[in-house]
């Protein structure tokens, strides 16, 4: 079967190499097609909404300035991500990692399809949409304090959805170490996420009983 070169010539990799051929709108369409992602994925690593804009400029200003040296033999989009987690570590070591609860203009109903499914919106109530709120700033903060080798996998595979062998591609690490890094981040996550839990319900000292 032939593959519809309007389907080929859409592609990233088609992109980057008109790109590369002078055709400047056609990196315009690649920031546009992933600069979304990219900022949720980066938010969610750094715990800071302004630090996430700084590193994807900073993500596609390399690309930009690197597209000569991609190699088309490879996929873009895992290139891209790399870069992208690259300079958030970069940003993370810089602040000695600092840990950070994200306060992030992020919708929180993306954290209701992210990690475990813990949170859900059936038209709910003010208080519920309280309620959700409040968990979806549990599911934030546990995040942040999973170690980072931990976070970058979850993030990628929960959040990013992306498929095992980009997630190797982009971290550098074999396949295998990919599923089990994944298997161990939702574990403490879920570990985490019940003591944060746990410690909410616990009523406060000197309330009244």
């Amino acid at each position: 079967m032939n593959q519809d070169p309007a389907a080929t010539a859409n592609t990233d990799e088609a992109l980057l190499a008109a790109f590369l051929d002078g055709d400047e709108t056609s990196f315009t369409l690649i920031v546009r097609r992933y600069q979304g992602d990219l900022f949720q994925f980066v938010a969610r690593f750094v715990g800071d909404s302004a630090t996430a804009e700084d590193v994807v400029q900073d993500t596609f200003v390399q690309v930009h300035h690197s597209a000569a040296g991609f190699d088309p033999q490879r996929r873009f989009r895992p290139w891209l991500f790399t870069i992208a987690a690259n300079k958030a570590r970069d940003y993370l070591r810089s602040r000695g990692r600092r840990k950070e609860v994200a306060l992030m203009s992020t919708n929180d109903d993306d954290e209701s399809n992210g990690v475990l499914a813990v949170l859900s919106d059936d038209g709910p109530s003010p208080v519920e949409r309280l309620h959700a709120a409040e968990q979806a700033d549990r599911v934030r903060a546990v995040v942040a304090e999973l170690p980072d080798h931990l976070r970058e996998v979850l993030l990628l595979g929960y959040y990013q959805r992306l498929p095992y062998k980009e997630i190797a591609d982009i971290l550098d690490i074999p396949l295998g170490t990919v599923k089990s890094r994944l298997h161990a981040a939702v574990s403490k996550f879920a570990d985490l996420y019940r003591r944060a839990t746990a410690e909410s319900s616990e009523p406060s000292v000197g309330s009244d009983s």
